[in-house]
């Protein structure tokens, strides 16, 4: 009876004790990984991309924000920090702000916890949605006309007659504004499609009799100064194409999923049927290159950014929320 018991008891502090180990890795992962990409980035060609359209959007937005009781800010929930505009907070003020992290099919339930979490100590409404499937937009479009409820009760003291709410959908490019419009509406009314640059205007679209949304294109700094955060929105494929080079992308994305305590060398191995040698994700691009592709190490990179984004790897952040 005492061996049985000294055995159980063996054997839970051995659990816990990987439990512990595997808690301290994933802490230091996410404690050293933009440090890592500043390191690795250091010697990458600058990603920038700033179409003619935005600065025409970027002006036009300003002077819309006059008219919107509420912002609703959409953001990759992938990347929170990354896809939200350095500017943002001081062009929206003291105006009522709702943050929506779309693509939450996309994250772990850690991830929708930690982000939660730490909006929720900020005092910011955030809702979780998938726009390519609905989920979230019903929710959205109630909580948009209750944080501007206030409205109508200020004009009906002024005896005036009440109006819609107006709400404005702003965010990055690709994150999936304009789906999000599409599915709260049921009915395509604006232009989407899962590469940035799609919509060019802004569009005022009518949501029943108490809501009116506006439809804006994505509004990107005109130059990115935080190059960790511009390689994010390469990887999630949340700016152009022509912005960067798919092998030092993918290359940067291989070495962050090696170290993701999520992801691993294994799920490379199980993916490609090819052993990874060492952790330079440049060596294994081209590896894989060789492999597969008759050495083109452009349709590789390619392959391991795609299959990134469609969850081949998992579902797994590459954000949580600063300590």
């Amino acid at each position: 009876f005492g061996d049985t018991l000294l055995g159980l008891y063996e054997k839970e502090r051995l659990g816990l004790s990987r439990y512990a180990d595997e808690e301290s890795r994933e802490d230091v992962f996410w404690e050293t990984l933009d440090a890592d990409l500043q390191y690795w980035t250091r010697s990458l060609r600058p990603v920038q991309w700033y179409p003619g359209h935005i600065a025409k959007t970027e002006k036009e937005l300003k002077g819309q924000l006059k008219l919107m009781d509420v912002v609703i800010e959409v953001r990759d929930a992938r990347i929170p920090l990354a896809t939200t505009h350095p500017k943002m907070d001081s062009w929206l003020g003291n105006r009522r702000r709702i943050i929506v992290m779309n693509r939450e099919d996309m994250v772990s339930a850690d991830d929708r916890n930690a982000w939660a979490t730490y909006f929720s100590s900020q005092g910011i409404k955030v809702i979780y949605s998938n726009g390519q499937l609905g989920m979230g937009t019903m929710k959205l479009g109630r909580m948009a006309k209750s944080a501007a409820s206030t409205v109508n009760t200020r004009r009906r003291e002024k005896g005036l007659l009440p109006r819609p709410v107006r709400a404005g959908i702003v965010g990055y490019p690709n994150v999936g504004k304009s789906s999000l419009i599409n599915r709260l509406l049921k009915r395509r009314m604006c232009p989407a499609a899962p590469r940035p640059g799609v919509t060019r205007e802004l569009k005022w679209v009518r949501f029943g009799k108490d809501l009116e949304l506006l439809d804006s294109p994505g509004i990107l700094p005109m130059r990115i100064s935080d190059q960790t955060a511009a390689l994010k929105l390469a990887i999630c494929d949340d700016i152009g194409e022509r912005s960067y080079d798919f092998a030092d992308v993918a290359a940067i994305l291989v070495q962050i999923l090696l170290r993701h305590p999520a992801v691993g060398s294994e799920a490379f191995r199980k993916r490609y049927k090819i052993d990874v040698d060492s952790d330079c994700g440049k060596l294994f691009v081209t590896k894989l290159s060789v492999h597969l592709f008759n050495g083109d190490t452009t349709q590789a990179a390619f392959r391991i950014l795609s299959d990134f984004r469609k969850g081949r790897f998992g579902w797994v952040a590459l954000e949580r929320p600063p300590t």
